[in-house]
């Protein structure tokens, strides 16, 4: 699982290459790839990073792990693919976002042009084995992504941290310097969108707060 990302994400995932616990990390993933179906491809597992450098960051959406159906999964959080029917977590992103931003209900769950927007769909776990989610939750994931996002922590540059249910919301740790602006609520998830997702208005907050910092809003 070589790590090719072509921006300045690069760099620090050379690094991350050489460190005991991505070794190991990758030795599994080989071996699952070999005898198992993962989801995403092999070739799209880094797609949050390629579509979204680290210095054009402007928003971190923090998801679990991918979709573990086929043909969902493709590297970003909370995305799927062309032409996949909408998972009911999107659906519910949607809606709020309908709500929020006064936009017509979207019909196509890829996300990619909110990624190369600035916006880092990031799943805390990467990759997942077929129909079996949180599969890969102890392999290794956690380590690469936390250190992801204490990158982004370390920049001047301020950034919008969007963390959605319990999971997400321990990621706040991570998020020290006050430039940051984090915004949490219950997960879009069928089961919990109705106790807090549902009008807290996170793509409004998000580009009033990039407005008011001088950054470009995003096209939701």
């Amino acid at each position: 699982m070589a790590i090719n990302v072509g921006n300045d994400w690069q760099e620090i995932f050379d690094v991350e290459a050489k460190k005991e616990y991505y070794i190991k990390l990758r030795e599994k993933l080989v071996q699952e790839y070999t005898h198992n179906t993962v989801y995403p491809d092999k070739e799209d597992i880094f797609n949050a990073f390629k579509y979204c450098s680290l210095a054009d960051t402007k928003v971190c959406i923090i998801g679990q792990d991918p979709y573990h159906d086929v043909n969902q999964a493709h590297g970003l959080a909370f995305s799927v693919k062309e032409g996949v029917e909408l998972p009911p977590s999107l659906i519910n992103i949607y809606k709020e976002l309908s709500e929020d931003m006064g936009a017509p209900m979207k019909t196509s769950g890829c996300l990619d042009s909110w990624a190369k927007q600035g916006v880092l769909l990031l799943n805390a776990v990467l990759t997942v084995r077929a129909h079996q989610a949180a599969s890969h939750k102890s392999l290794g994931w956690e380590q690469f992504t936390d250190n992801a996002i204490m990158k982004l922590n370390e920049r001047e540059k301020p950034v919008v941290f969007i963390l959605w249910g319990n999971f997400a919301r321990k990621k706040a740790e991570l998020i020290t310097n006050s430039r940051h602006y984090i915004i949490e609520s219950a997960h879009p998830s069928p089961l919990s969108a109705s106790r807090g997702f549902f009008g807290s208005k996170p793509f409004s907050k998000t580009n009033k707060f990039l407005l008011k910092n001088n950054i470009i809003p995003i096209k939701w």
